[in-house]
């Protein structure tokens, strides 16, 4: 795909990439996310991405929430461990609309001290809707034992505790220190013209600030695998297993992302779903995932089970992992495996608000973006040797973390 960049005065990136679909998507990819907090700013990141929509210098909540609604467009915005992103969906004839919009969010919301209750107030209820959910808590806490007292092991919505702490004096010292021209990209999809994009960037984001002083974060270093049983009232065991795995920039991320596909991807012929499932029926839901950051990743297997079932599971998950290790896959199935994989890529492709945003997040971490094609030529020179090399690093006995609720 063939983007486009421009770095305006105040250091803030612009990228855009052009199509040809009257709808258009924009908004900010930002380097702030749950690992930049201290300890006692435990959920301000994602609690931060709410309060954009509460106010601004110039807009009320209720201006922000319908400026792009009138348009037949959407505002959203998310959190990760590592981002925040605020992006808006609408038709192109609304392009600087948008900007404006979105620019005045980042740059200018006020956090204002009425709304923060209510907010709040939401949060701890989202807080309690994901403590109902074990499968999806267990992850959360599987990934505290992964990196132990470093941030980025920590949940993204924080604690009760420390939500309730919060202040507007808070949420300013985080969004001062954090929210600075270097740290964004501002990316952009669709048809208008690049200069266009630029001449609206002049007009409305020179105005973010610039950083005095650079921002460094500390990579999780030191790694000591645990095996730990956490009591749950749960009707099922929910086990999970896995290690930490490789960074964005790796040179193997590529061909972990056919590997990990092979294990447990979502394909209905996942080594780990034909055995637990298919097989023996001993699960509904058996899943490996790997997870790329900045400077660290991790990988994981997961599935729920009755508790009579839970030792078959884990022998099983046990021998897949071993036959990866132990020998190479055949050639033919090399092929095989890659082919579902770039199917699998192709078909997410035409998916444009996740184009727009993996485009946004690629530019702001690694300043370039892998085409399909780029990822099809980078799976094409991985051979049965390399896969079986990541699976005896990232599958050793030895290194391997695991987690289990049980009642």
């Amino acid at each position: 795909m063939q983007y486009f960049t421009h770095t305006l005065s105040n250091g803030l990136r612009l990228v855009h990439l052009p199509d040809n679909s009257p709808v258009s998507y924009c908004g900010f990819a930002i380097n702030a996310g749950t690992r930049d907090e201290l300890s006692s700013q435990h959920g301000i990141a994602h609690f931060i991405e709410h309060m954009l929509f509460k106010g601004t210098k110039h807009r009320k909540a209720w201006h922000i929430l319908n400026s792009m609604e009138t348009e037949g467009g959407e505002l959203n915005a998310y959190t990760t461990k590592e981002e925040t992103f605020v992006y808006a969906v609408f038709l192109e004839t609304a392009i600087e609309k948008a900007v404006d919009l979105l620019a005045d969010m980042v740059g200018n919301s006020i956090f204002p001290q009425k709304e923060m209750g209510k907010e709040s107030d939401i949060i701890l209820d989202e807080i309690e809707s994901y403590n109902d959910s074990p499968s999806e808590l267990i992850f959360d806490e599987f990934e505290q034992l992964l990196f132990d007292s470093y941030p980025i092991g920590r949940n993204i919505l924080g604690s009760p505790e420390s939500i309730s702490t919060f202040t507007q004096s808070d949420l300013v010292t985080f969004h001062t220190a954090h929210y600075h021209s270097e740290r964004m990209v501002f990316f952009s999809f669709g048809k208008t013209d690049f200069q266009k994009i630029i001449r609206l960037g002049e007009k409305y984001l020179t105005a973010i600030p610039v950083s005095t002083k650079p921002y460094i974060r500390t990579p999780p270093q030191v790694y000591i695998p645990k095996n730990e049983v956490f009591h749950k009232e749960t009707h099922q065991e929910h086990y999970i297993l896995g290690n930490r795995a490789y960074s964005l920039s790796h040179p193997n991320r590529t061909a972990f992302y056919l590997l990990n596909n092979i294990l447990g991807g979502p394909g209905m012929n996942s080594l780990l779903n034909l055995s637990l499932r298919e097989r023996s029926g001993l699960v509904y839901q058996i899943e490996s995932n790997y997870t790329p950051y900045t400077d660290t990743g991790t990988f994981t297997i997961y599935y729920g089970t009755d508790p009579k079932n839970h030792k078959k599971c884990h022998a099983l998950v046990y021998k897949e992992l071993d036959k990866l290790k132990d020998k190479p896959l055949s050639e033919k199935s090399l092929v095989k495996a890659k082919h579902q994989l770039m199917g699998q890529l192709a078909i997410a492709s035409e998916n444009k608000e996740s184009i727009a945003l993996s485009f946004g997040r690629s530019l702001l971490q690694m300043g370039t973006f892998e085409s399909l094609n780029d990822i099809m030529t980078n799976l094409q020179h991985v051979t049965v040797f390399d896969l079986q090399k990541l699976a005896q690093e990232i599958f050793d006995d030895n290194q391997l973390t695991s987690l289990l609720y049980h009642d």
